[in-house]
């Protein structure tokens, strides 16, 4: 009489997302142009240029390079130009913004390039709990991916959903 531990949620035909699945394993890292001021309220063009001649640009081999400034000064915008100058060549990926708008820009290149197919007409839970520090954003943007193709969206695990979408 004892048919063991049967997973109704498997055998539902419920399609789980996990955002965190999804992420990429990538090596990031931020630049801030605060160190580079003088007097942290300027910049020197001349001492400028010399110090990006000598930095080691290798430490962003191959990395995701977040590229900003911490503090408020007026920066012209060559400068920055003239940083990913240096840093394309040997870094994966170059952002303006911060480690958190980096994350928000890898994310969003995931969501796009998710193949659609295994979720066309399901029924969709996208997991809520993670280990990851995910954006509103990327949750925004997975909705506006799914929904053209989903015949419904929850959001949370499958023993406690919210109902999101339903395609009539």
């Amino acid at each position: 009489m004892d048919e063991g531990i049967v997973n109704k949620v498997a055998q539902s035909g419920l399609i789980q997302f996990d955002l965190s699945k999804h992420w990429p394993d990538i090596s990031s890292i931020e630049y801030d142009i605060a160190a580079d001021l003088w007097q942290g309220i300027a910049l020197k063009e001349k001492t400028f240029r010399k110090k990006l001649k000598e930095t080691d640009w290798q430490i962003y081999q191959g990395k995701y390079v977040a590229l900003n400034c911490s503090i408020e000064a007026i920066i012209p915008t060559w400068a920055f130009m003239l940083i990913a100058n240096y840093l394309i060549p040997v870094a994966e990926n170059v952002i303006f913004g911060t480690l958190r708008d980096l994350n928000n820009a890898v994310i969003a290149e995931v969501i796009n390039n998710i193949d659609l197919a295994p979720f066309r007409d399901g029924r969709i839970i996208i997991k809520g709990c993670s280990n990851l520090d995910i954006d509103d954003s990327a949750y925004v943007l997975l909705m506006s991916k799914l929904q053209p193709v989903a015949k419904s969206i929850m959001f949370g695990e499958p023993c406690s959903t919210v109902p999101l979408f339903k395609r009539k």
